[in-house]
Order: structure tokens, then sequence, then C-alpha cells
């Protein structure tokens, strides 16, 4: 009786590590021991980058909004301050996506968080005297 007990298993890794290194160059694509390894690493190098990808993404948001609240004449920092504390609860990708589509939305947005943020400190200033 041949011995093929696990040659279907075998053949069903194969084709699933060769599917992962389609395109790769070289042996990496159709050596089995040298396509293991590249294609470990490739979806270590993917896990790491879908981490990169949210970083790099709240950099921008945070960029698109701290230059749009430049514009009207406040910081980021005394913006989220204020938004805070007005208690206006708008993410960051949201804001970035009004500061670059809706100026004037973004505008009016600043200066209601603002406004709403100094009758705030104004209402725990009267509280403490």
């Amino acid at each position: 009786m041949p011995r093929t007990a696990l040659a279907a298993g075998r053949v069903a890794r194969k084709a699933r590590i060769f599917a992962l290194t389609k395109g790769f160059r070289g042996k990496r694509k159709n050596c089995f021991s040298i396509a293991v390894r590249a294609a470990e690493r490739a979806m270590q190098n993917a896990y790491i980058g879908r981490k990169e990808k949210k970083r790099t993404m709240r950099q921008m948001w945070i960029g698109r909004v701290s230059s749009a609240a430049a514009e009207n004449e406040t910081t980021y920092s005394v913006l989220m301050h204020d938004m805070a504390t007005a208690d206006v609860q708008i993410n960051r990708k949201v804001l970035a996506e009004l500061a670059m589509h809706e100026p004037k939305s973004f505008s009016a947005l600043t200066k209601f968080s603002k406004e709403k943020a100094d009758e705030v400190r104004l209402g725990f200033a009267a509280l403490t005297l």
C-alpha cells in the first residue's frame, strides 16, 4: 500500500503558501522552504502596517484640524480643550473632513465651542467667588 497518509494536507499547505507568495520575485514565489519564510515575513509586515496606518491617519487628521484652527485664529490644543469643555463630541476624523470640505461649518463650530467654553469658565469663576 502506498504511503500517502498526509499527501492531501501537504498539497493544501503548499498551495496556501504559494498563493500567499504569488507575485513575489525569484525563488520566494516557487521554492517552498524560501516561500514559507517570505510569506511569514510578509504577514508580519502586513500586521505592522495595519497598526501604522491608524497612527498615520490620526497624524493627518490632527494636522488638518490644526491648520484649520490656525485659520480661525486658535491653536489645535485650545480648540480641542474648548470642544471638550463645551461637550462637543466630534472625533478628529470628522473634524478634518469638516475643515477640508466645510470650512464655514468648521469656523462656526470653533466659534460655538469657544463661546460655550467661555460660559463654562465664567460659571465656575462665579461659583468660586
